[in-house]
């Protein structure tokens, strides 16, 4: 079952890069306190991935936060090892915390699975954009195919 408005996001285990290598966090903490930006890929390095989706929300990050964003965060099913080079690929830089979900539990626990074995991807992150509100669901947007409702001009639009 999909997340729904209004839900409270589930708190799973995911990994982030540090300076001491990979580290686990929980959604929870990061995604839970104030007003979060939340967008899923479903692979980093793929091309609607690396040349359109993500560079929108690192080119009009300020936009976002001068908009009241405290977090804007990104989860593909990739492994923290892959997420932190197409981060240091695209200049994400601080702007962006990047969250990689290897097991795919977080993307399950929300109900957004992707089933990508008919072209090779197995199973990953459907794409798409959400609003977060104190761990609360305000807003989502999915993208079956391209990527228009989970792009960054249309959060822009709706904060």
């Amino acid at each position: 079952m999909t997340i729904s408005v209004g839900d409270r996001l589930p708190d799973a285990e995911l990994r982030t890069m540090t300076a001491d290598g990979p580290t686990v966090v929980k959604s929870g903490e990061v995604l839970g306190t104030g007003k979060v930006v939340l967008f899923a890929v479903p692979g980093a390095f793929t091309p609607g991935c690396s040349n359109i989706h993500l560079p929108g929300f690192v080119e009009r990050a300020d936009e976002l936060k001068a908009k009241g964003v405290t977090t804007i965060a990104c989860v593909a099913v990739n492994d923290p090892f892959v997420m932190d080079a197409w981060g240091k690929a695209h200049g994400v830089g601080d702007d962006i915390v990047l969250l990689a979900d290897g097991n795919g539990e977080f993307t399950a626990a929300m109900g957004l699975e992707l089933d990508g074995s008919g072209f090779g991807l197995g199973r990953r992150s459907k794409r798409y954009a959400a609003i977060v509100e104190d761990g609360v669901l305000t807003s989502l947007d999915v993208d079956e195919k391209g990527i228009d409702l989970s792009s960054c001009s249309n959060v822009l639009l709706k904060l």
